[in-house]
């Protein structure tokens, strides 16, 4: 049995489970409730890759060039990348030759086994923020204007006050008209500490509300930043401030440094996570509007090559569908019906 296939069955039982009003714990109903997620996000992207690849199974009676080709086109559409498809498709190949694949049943569950190998790779991956207790941890969020940026903060903040976190919202966009006054709006409306001021250079507002947030015992601070990236060296100038800045007042922070991406861009997704790699060190990636495109595959694309994991996934609007990335509950969702 493959890998999706064991995945596969964990969660039909889960749900199984629910359905049938048997008891589960607390965090197994709402593991359901994040696979689900997952399974309505990923629609679009099921409905245009997944059903191609399907087709393929019918179209072609035996695993040929063609089948490749056209595997490869399949792949490549989806936004996964050029070089990141030719590799797996020359692994593909190999392991067709040399297990002498020829049933497309077993060929399937061999293609999702590959795909999710591509993000996993040989290491042990989190998607979980890396919060230390007893001290003020700080979050920086980088990516250029529009991507969601602002949002993704406050659904981020708004779930870590659910788990019982004291939380502050800094503005540290002095530049883009509105980003103060945004960020504090959402900062009322989820019930969280806010510092901001426009007049003053974003460093500086970064300092005066990381000494009152420190002095004021909160456990987690979410700093906005700018959303330029037409100069690069100035933008790298601004966030190693910022860096000098926190570490000043709070040792070893910021513990995160996470950068938003739309994942309707495609490939401009990317090329935005390599730009920004250039500039400071990216932790993570917060991948807004996955439910709103039909190529998801970016999600491996943005691993495989700028190697950087996937911390958050935005599955829908509201508050609480921005949730933690889970390669399981991913590929389960894409793969489902394939």
């Amino acid at each position: 049995m493959g890998f999706f296939s064991k995945i596969k069955n964990i969660f039909n039982k889960k749900e199984e489970e629910i359905e049938n009003n048997e008891e589960v714990t607390i965090e197994e109903k709402q593991e359901v409730e994040d696979t689900n997620k997952y399974v309505e996000g990923l629609s679009k992207s099921r409905d245009n890759f997944v059903n191609k690849l399907s087709v393929l199974g019918i179209k072609y009676t035996k695993i040929s060039e063609d089948f490749y080709d056209e595997l490869e086109e399949i792949l490549i559409t989806a936004d996964i990348g050029v070089n990141t498809v030719m590799d797996f498709v020359d692994k593909l190949r190999k392991r067709v030759k040399e297990e002498h694949i020829e049933d497309f049943e077993y060929l399937k569950e061999v293609i999702v086994d590959e795909l999710f190998m591509i993000y996993v790779g040989d290491q042990i991956l989190s998607s979980k923020l890396n919060l230390v207790d007893n001290t003020t941890n700080v979050i920086l969020f980088v990516g250029v204007n529009g991507v969601g940026k602002t949002t993704s903060i406050a659904k981020i903040a708004n779930r870590l006050k659910q788990e019982g976190k004291k939380i502050m919202l800094i503005a540290g966009d002095t530049f883009r008209a509105g980003a103060v006054t945004q960020l504090d709006e959402w900062a009322k409306k989820i019930g969280v500490s806010f510092y901001g001021d426009d007049r003053k250079d974003p460093s500086a507002v970064i300092y005066d509300g990381l000494k009152k947030a420190k002095e004021e015992n909160y456990d987690v601070v979410l700093v906005d930043t700018a959303g330029r990236l037409q100069n690069k060296v100035n933008l790298m100038k601004e966030l190693e401030k910022m860096n000098r800045v926190i570490s000043e007042i709070i040792p070893n922070n910021p513990i995160e440094t996470l950068l938003v991406i739309d994942a309707t861009t495609g490939q401009n997704g990317i090329s935005q996570a390599k730009s920004f790699k250039e500039i400071t060190n990216i932790t993570g990636i917060v991948l807004t509007k996955l439910d709103g495109t039909a190529k998801g595959g970016i999600v491996l694309a943005i691993k495989e090559l700028v190697d950087i994991p996937v911390k958050f996934v935005g599955l829908g609007e509201k508050e609480t569908d921005l949730i933690p990335f889970d390669i399981e509950k991913y590929i389960y969702g894409l793969f489902k019906e394939f």
